[in-house]
């Protein structure tokens, strides 16, 4: 017969008193006004480990030489050589090393959940979209964004319990959101064409205004956004093409940042409290390809993956992979490089350039 499990009176005091501490740092920044954790959504730009945990998912790049740049050369998870978007901008804003650990993760490994809560979480699964399903049939079983706002609510939830109803609240209205998402639904698009561009940008914008509003609904109002770049100038684009940006992909790209510019500029107007700053990638993008900075030698070709004479491949271990990897601007056939991401981080956090991020910037708003 198995032993009841008791907890002796000196253990019961350490868990109590973890507890204790934990509520007490948390209560005290809500009630002081000061900046609460960082939340993350949105998919393989922003996601540090989330499809590692997942079944029958084909987005999952847990395998060198994924991670060569990261300590200790371990495969993370994180769609980079290194660090990605969201592990340099939450560093730049302070409080972090790197980006909070995946949902999944904490639910799996974690002692105690509801404390490691307190200190943010990264929703964002590769291959995720802003409708439900986009390119399952390519990425397989990933975590929508709705289904990731579904995941914060019950984060919501156990701070709440942990904190009561009027602390939590308030924690979470200082926490910041920063989302990454939109990409997978152009991808979609442009190879099914189930309509109009205009009639596609207007359907997505309106399912991210709903996914927005029910984010509001639980509590954030610090909304940092990323923009979509120009995903007809990623390397597959350009293989595809022969060499040239896609003008088509990007061209729809252009025009939903437009539009979400404008929804978030109405949303601001109309909810209470409503704070955001936008991040043109886009144009961030563009730049860097259209005058590279000092460092950047390639901004058209991947480093893994992509070999001068047998063009776009896996980035898979035994395969080609670029001797100096801070010299190029994209990391594989999608997603940008580690030195990429650092850039782009400091733009959008310090950043003062309208055309790369409005409003404000990230830095600016994290206080606001």
């Amino acid at each position: 017969m198995a032993t009841p499990l008791t907890i002796q009176k000196p253990m019961l005091f350490k868990i109590c008193l973890l507890l204790f501490s934990v509520t007490t740092i948390a209560t005290k920044d809500a009630a002081s006004g000061t900046v609460g954790p960082i939340f993350i959504f949105g998919d393989s730009i922003v996601d540090v480990g989330t499809n590692n945990y997942l079944k029958n998912c084909t987005a999952q790049v847990n395998h060198p030489y994924y991670g060569v740049d990261y300590p200790h050369s371990i495969a993370t998870g994180r769609f980079s050589n290194g660090l990605n978007p969201a592990d340099c901008v939450v560093a730049l804003l302070g409080g972090y090393k790197e980006s909070p650990p995946p949902f999944l993760a904490l639910l799996a490994h974690s002692s105690n959940l509801t404390g490691d809560l307190l200190h943010g979480v990264n929703f964002a699964s590769g291959g995720a979209a802003l409708v439900k399903g986009v390119r399952k049939q390519v990425v397989g079983n990933v975590v929508s964004y709705e289904e990731q706002i579904q995941q914060f609510a019950t984060v919501n939830g156990n701070i709440t319990a942990l904190l009561g109803k009027s602390k939590g609240q308030l924690l979470i209205q200082g926490s910041m959101y920063i989302i990454c998402v939109g990409s997978n639904d152009i991808v979609n698009y442009v190879f099914s064409h189930p309509t109009t561009p205009e009639v596609f940008i207007a359907n997505i914008t309106a399912i991210y205004a709903i996914h927005l509003k029910n984010l509001y609904n639980l509590g954030a109002r610090k909304f940092g956004i990323m923009g979509v770049p120009p995903l007809g100038c990623c390397p597959i684009s350009r293989a595809i093409s022969g060499g040239a940006c896609t003008k088509e992909i990007n061209d729809v790209a252009s025009a939903f940042y437009t539009s979400l510019k404008s929804l978030l500029k109405n949303l601001s107007s109309t909810l209470e409290g409503f704070k955001y700053s936008l991040g043109n990638s886009y144009n961030m993008t563009m730049s860097v390809i259209e005058n590279p900075p000092t460092g950047f030698k390639d901004v058209k070709t991947p480093c893994c993956g992509n070999h001068p004479l047998a063009g776009i491949n896996d980035c898979m271990e035994g395969g080609y992979l670029c001797p100096k990897r801070d010299n190029h601007l994209f990391w594989d056939a999608f997603h940008p490089s580690e030195a990429a991401s650092k850039l782009a981080a400091r733009v959008l956090v310090f950043g003062e350039d309208p055309n790369f991020v409005t409003p404000i910037n990230f830095s600016t708003l994290r206080k606001a």
